[in-house]
């Protein structure tokens, strides 16, 4: 049995949760999000606890059981708290700036690469190497972050690019000489 699964869900005191069928619907005072839950999973709400379980014992139900518990679970932190992660850029020359709600970047290349961010997504620039993006979407915050570190992912070398807030990129040797 699913570890994750069977951890129960307390609700904040500003959270409102409503459950329809497998429709599960979560308002804070940062905004409000909804998830479809599979017909394997049967999710139901007793006072300010949430309990996630399986209808059935199979292998597939087995695999969404802690899915949905953990989804259920960063819905109610994103509408209460939000998310936030933090980019750092490393690089002679390397630099972002905000052009009104698009990110604008200067990594190296002989163009400038602008990021517009999703619907819900926040995105700051402070002193020029250092991005924070925002929001109440775990997954969403997390893949715009992957997307502007895409755009150069840091170098083993030298170390140059842009990396996220704690990384640690393995440096190697460069060329040996005479």
């Amino acid at each position: 049995m699913s570890r994750i699964g069977r951890k129960e869900i307390t609700i904040p005191t500003n959270v409102e949760v409503e459950i329809n069928n497998s429709n599960i619907i979560v308002k804070g005072n940062k905004g409000r999000l909804s998830y479809l839950i599979s017909e394997l999973i049967e999710i139901k709400k007793i006072e300010k606890i949430i309990k996630v379980t399986k209808k059935l014992n199979t292998q597939k139900a087995q695999e969404l059981h802690g899915l949905s518990r953990s989804i259920v679970n960063n819905m109610i932190t994103g509408v209460s708290k939000g998310f936030e992660k933090k980019l750092i850029i490393q690089g002679v020359g390397y630099r972002s700036q905000m052009k009104g709600e698009n990110l604008i970047l200067n990594v190296g290349y002989s163009h400038s690469v602008c990021i517009e961010p999703p619907k819900g997504i926040s995105i700051k620039v402070e002193n020029n190497t250092t991005i924070l993006i925002t929001g109440i979407d775990k997954e969403i915050v997390g893949q715009t972050a992957a997307t502007i570190r895409a755009v150069r992912p840091p170098e083993p070398y030298k170390g140059k690019g842009i990396r996220y807030e704690n990384e640690v990129v393995r440096r190697k040797v460069g060329k040996a000489g005479k």
